[in-house]
């Protein structure tokens, strides 16, 4: 008998509390793999006219997963999903600006408007009075009347005069091109459609590099056009052969060089074009090789290499700028195993390195008289990046840093001087007193003996008796490194008590470039084991106990959150929380004709191959599902999801329903008007976080 729904008095997250959720037809098709049969019932979820998705019967299936999801958790407008986003919206300032920065001629700035949405871009000349600033890109005005709408580039040109931008209004991120003249207002050409989204504009002003797509959603070609072209007058410049290669372009700090990079997890080249010659040919600074993984820094008469070459973690090298043979280059910062080096930024007298020391963030400044400096950050664990750095001639860096309790913070750093000199910090309307809270880094013991980084945070007067609720948060995949950040989302759960905790597993590049390899191909189980591993060792440090943890994780994320469901020891976990999760493994990787798919071997393996083949099986969520009882679950998609499609949760969804043998509420949420990363307004965003919070909240028994 469904129960009626108040702030106050919410049932638990029982199935048979609640109206009988959507059950998927069951299709049996049969796939041969290694001479083992596979029975898929759900296949037909996959629109045969995908990417078009207008298949009734599937599109019929979606709404109801949603209508389900509302009936469960309330609407969005009403109870706890509304008082949660009140909440959300309470600690985020309506009416926000940006730092100016400079680039060229002008001050550029961002800003958001009280009830916005979408930011708006202004700028101002050098020298003008702050206030005098004028409108060059209002993206509220381009976002009226569409469900989504995604700027990607902002490339005004070297002169100031143009602007470029890209934009997207579906979440397909296949995203179109279009230049302005700031000066009449008017634009300028045709739109160009299917670019990857990047804009480079080259010395002279007229000249504008991009990137198209292929059929499969692979960035593949590099073009050139000029100012006022139509959008099929583009020249072939570069393109990538290796369906398993993407291709990206950017600019060089100094605007000397276009530059294209082509590469995949463990490999890359990059060609570099002078920006006043621009109709050169591209030409490699390093001829491609496997597991041969470099970018490039130009600084005056030398070029900047930073190269895996030696040692997984990178080195530094130096070679003259008209000389990149290997003979020419000197070694300046040898590789090592405590120091991982993972950027460059190179001004005119100073060239700065961002990497890691001992798993923690670090940035090298060195100067042009051979001196070099750590800048010194004030906590010991936390995260940095550069932000707005478009000058080459300055001595100014503008850092972009935060901590899981200092909210985030906008430094310039005189990188003579050593000083930090604080520009904005995040204000928090609603309040945050940081002294509330504490964090700490901690390492658990895999089972194989490894130990895990952990950043926890939580307040300081939770007892660590074992019966605080836990929020678990892990990643682990591509290398990318979930660092220890600070969320307002994250200070509602923390002012209700919860410990909140990110496990730093393999799988990531969170200790170093080994890291990732420790996580892949098939160490890849290692990603599943740790995560469950951290969860046993916060249980024993008295932060939580079984059944008081819910976990979550987006994407390669939402893998780990399904394998760990199949692994898990039954009453381990409260709930869990999976964003547009990659969980169809096997039936994704064999099928190379999705745009993930080939650039996903060097992460996954090609289950072609029967070692990974044999591997893969194991842990592929979607395939290892079976009777046994699962937590209470959310499952988010994105129809126009292009790297994980929409039919990967929604398959994995209706055999979760069939399979598991508890009373707990399953849930499938699809976007049906946006892609991988959800809405791009900053408010849309927070109603999918009051979402997830409010199940997380009702998974641990709370009602408000």
């Amino acid at each position: 008998m469904p129960v009626q729904q108040t702030a106050t008095d919410l049932p638990p997250l029982r199935q048979s509390l609640f109206p009988a959720p959507p059950v998927a037809k069951q299709v049996p098709v049969e796939h041969v793999r290694h001479g083992e049969t596979w029975v898929d019932p759900y296949d037909w979820l996959r629109d045969k006219d995908y990417p078009k998705v207008d298949d009734a019967e599937v599109l019929d299936y979606l709404k109801a997963e949603n209508a389900y999801t509302d009936t469960v958790l309330g609407k969005e407008e009403d109870g706890l999903r509304a008082s949660l986003f009140a909440e959300l919206k309470g600690r985020v300032k309506e009416d926000d600006t940006g730092v100016p920065y400079p680039r060229g001629a002008y001050i550029y700035q961002s800003r958001f408007a009280a009830g916005q949405d979408h930011p708006t871009f202004v700028r101002r000349a050098k020298g003008e009075a702050e206030g005098s600033e004028k409108t060059i890109l209002d993206v509220n005005e381009l976002a009226k009347g569409k469900d989504f709408y995604d700027v990607e580039a902002l490339e005004p040109s070297p002169d100031g005069r143009y602007l470029a931008y890209s934009f997207d209004d579906n979440g397909s991120e296949n995203f179109t091109i279009v230049v302005k003249d700031l000066t009449s207002g008017e634009f300028v050409g045709e739109p160009i459609p299917g670019t990857s989204g990047s804009v480079v504009w080259a010395a002279d002003n007229k000249t504008l590099f991009y990137v198209l797509k292929d059929e499969s959603q692979r960035p593949k070609q590099v073009m050139r056009t000029v100012l006022g072209a139509k959008a099929d007058a583009g020249t072939l410049v570069y393109e990538e052969q290796d369906p398993s290669w993407w291709v990206g372009i950017g600019e060089s700090q100094s605007g000397r060089f276009i530059e294209i990079g082509s590469g995949t997890l463990v490999s890359s080249e990059t060609l570099l074009i002078p920006s006043d010659n621009p109709t050169a040919k591209p030409k490699p600074v390093i001829p491609r090789r496997e597991n041969h993984l470099y970018s490039v820094a130009d600084q005056g008469d030398s070029l900047w290499i930073l190269s895996n070459d030696k040692h997984l973690n990178f080195r530094l090298l130096k070679t003259p700028i008209n000389d990149w043979s290997e003979k020419a280059w000197t070694e300046v910062m040898a590789g090592s195993d405590r120091q991982y080096l993972t950027g460059l930024l190179a001004l005119k007298d100073w060239l700065v390195v961002f990497g890691r020391q001992d798993g923690t963030q670090q940035v090298w400044v060195l100067d042009n008289k051979g001196g070099s400096h750590t800048i010194a950050f004030p906590d010991a664990a936390f995260a940095v990046s550069g932000m707005n750095n478009e000058e080459y001639e300055t001595g100014t860096l503008r850092v972009r840093y935060h901590s899981l309790v200092t909210p985030p913070t906008v430094f310039d750093y005189d990188l003579a001087a050593r000083t930090l000199t604080t520009r904005k910090v995040q204000e928090i309307p609603s309040g945050y007193d940081p002294s509330l809270y504490t964090s700490e880094r901690l390492m658990a013991p895999a089972r194989d003996g490894t130990p895990i980084p952990v950043s926890i945070v939580y307040r300081k007067d939770v007892k660590k008796d074992g019966k605080a609720p836990m929020h678990l948060y892990g990643y682990g995949s591509y290398s990318i490194a979930m660092e220890p950040g600070f969320s307002t989302n994250r200070i509602g759960l923390l002012d209700r008590g919860f410990v909140y905790a990110i496990a730093h597993i393999r799988g990531g590049e969170e200790m170093g470039r080994p890291w990732h390899d420790a996580g892949r191909l098939t160490n890849k189980p290692n990603t599943f084991n740790d995560f469950l591993d951290v969860a046993q060792f916060l249980v024993s440090q008295g932060y939580t106990s079984p059944g008081q943890i819910s976990i979550e994780g987006g994407s390669a994320g939402g893998t780990l959150m399904g394998a760990v469901l199949n692994m898990a020891s039954d009453g381990m976990f409260a709930g869990a929380v999976a964003h547009v999760p990659f969980v169809d493994v096997l039936n994704t990787l064999f099928d190379d004709t999705l745009p993930l798919t080939t650039g996903d071997y060097p992460e996954w393996g090609n289950p072609n191959i029967k070692e990974i083949y044999d591997v893969m099986k194991t842990y592929s969520p979607y395939d290892n599902v079976t009777k046994r009882p699962y937590p209470p679950i959310l499952i988010t998609a994105g129809l126009n999801d292009y790297r994980v499609t929409y039919w990967e949760p929604a398959k994995w969804a209706a055999k979760l329903r069939v399979y598991k043998t508890d009373d707990n509420v399953l849930m499938l949420k699809t976007e049906m008007s946006a892609g991988h990363g959800g809405s791009t307004g900053r408010f849309d965003k927070l109603k999918e976080v009051a979402l997830s919070q409010a199940f997380i909240l009702r998974a641990h028994g709370m009602s408000k």
